[in-house]
């Protein structure tokens, strides 16, 4: 069981909104700094261990210099990301680029920034060479297991995957790559997202210690690090139990001591791209309610859409909810949350059990410090909204709300003739 509690007092949040106007995000960056500390401390006994946050759960440059004061890292996917990473002060050999489908320039900037780049195909060897000139003296590859392993609910079945090399073409691309003079070598895959079930994270280090391993005898490369990717889930429900960062790391550890050192293949960096289980449950959309309406359903209709939280409406997850001042009050009423898009199925929460809701009440949806924000579009014109950083006693605004003019901007109001 998690219980689910608010980064201030109810009657703080009420005179916060008041104050600043909703809706909102705002996230708790004293918790988001003991949750980099515990899971610091979880890997303590790993050699250089790092967690290359991953940029695209929570874009934005504060939380990154946040994180990086703590020794984080960046995982980039985008030439934006590699250049807010740039901005928040991360060095280039902090920073995995791990993208596919990527373009010469972004392969190029990445490179001149002595990013590690995580190839998704032994095709992007050539890439690389291409776009840079030469390959790096560091290199990544990224694993896809297939068959091999049965991707959990979220990520899908690896063999359906557009990412990573099969193990054919991972041998194949690490002999190439140390043919063609790379020096240091990554070992790299993601196959979980969200998971709960610390076996799955545990399983996948044991598949990829076996790799490092193989890779060794087969191709005389000694592989220097190994990143876990992310996926660690978060208790969205209250029903939920989230994964102890002291258990994963003494389990992982242990591993590490029977399959790495015993076998003489380390010291061997291990490393995780971890966003949402670092900032997701430290985050809160915070929305004042327009309407209460009755129709076949009764409805709550909030000031904030699925512009501003996607996740339920894509995937139909369940976000936590409080109703500020009735959080202690009987749910008794049942309602569809929504939001004003154009389109059915803008729902927070469908058939959810609340305290009877009256137009004004501010309701906060929880666990929206990962992939909240950051997935927001304009859809219907609709604005991005600010968000907010509580973090030593203070609350600072860290992104002004979108404005009309912003949205316009790239428009040519007077066309070009092309």
């Amino acid at each position: 069981m998690t219980e689910k509690n608010l980064l201030l007092e109810e009657n703080e949040l009420i005179s916060l909104a008041k104050k600043v106007g909703t809706p909102f995000n705002i996230y708790d960056g004293d918790a988001i700094e003991k949750n980099a500390e515990d899971m610091k401390a979880a890997f303590s006994w790993a050699p250089e261990f790092t967690n290359f946050f991953a940029v695209k759960a929570l874009p934005n440059i504060n939380i990154l210099k946040l994180l990086a004061s703590h020794g984080f890292g960046a995982d980039c996917s985008s030439l934006p990301e590699l250049y807010m990473a740039r901005e928040a002060g991360i060095p280039g050999e902090r920073i995995m680029f791990t993208s596919n489908d990527t373009p010469d320039e972004e392969f190029q900037t990445a490179y001149e920034m002595g990013a590690i780049l995580n190839l998704d195909d032994i095709t992007h060897i050539a890439s690389v060479e291409r776009a840079c000139g030469s390959l790096p003296s560091t290199i990544s590859f990224r694993f896809n297991p297939g068959p091999e392993r049965t991707g959990n609910a979220i990520i899908g079945n690896p063999v359906e995957a557009k990412y990573g090399l099969t193990r054919a073409q991972l041998l194949e691309a690490y002999s190439l790559a140390k043919e063609k003079g790379v020096k240091h070598f990554y070992l790299h895959t993601m196959v979980a997202s969200n998971e709960l079930n610390a076996d799955y994270i545990v399983e996948t280090a044991r598949m990829l210690f076996i790799l490092v391993k193989e890779i060794k005898e087969k191709c005389n490369v000694d592989i220097e690090a190994v990143d876990l990717g992310g996926g660690v889930g978060i208790p969205y429900r209250p029903t939920d139990d989230r994964i102890e960062w002291s258990i994963l790391g003494e389990r992982i550890g242990a591993l590490y001591s029977e399959m790495i050192e015993k076998e003489g293949l380390g010291p061997l960096k291990i490393t995780f791209e971890c966003g949402r289980a670092i900032t997701g449950p430290y985050g809160y959309l915070v929305s004042t309610v327009r309407h209460v309406t009755s129709k076949y359903k009764d409805y709550v209709g909030l000031d904030a859409c699925m512009a501003d939280l996607m996740r339920p409406a894509l995937y139909g997850s369940y976000h936590h909810i409080t109703v500020l001042g009735k959080s202690k009050a009987e749910k008794d009423h049942k309602y569809d949350v929504t939001g004003s898009l154009c389109e059915n199925n803008d729902k927070f929460a469908i058939d959810r059990e609340l305290p009877e809701i009256e137009e004004g009440d501010i309701l906060v949806i929880h666990d929206t410090g990962a992939h909240g924000h950051a997935m927001g579009f304009n859809y219907n014109g609709k604005m991005r909204h600010a968000e907010y950083l509580k973090n030593n006693g203070k609350i600072l605004r860290i992104r002004r709300d979108e404005t009309y003019e912003d949205y316009i901007r790239t428009q040519l109001l007077d066309p070009v003739e092309v």
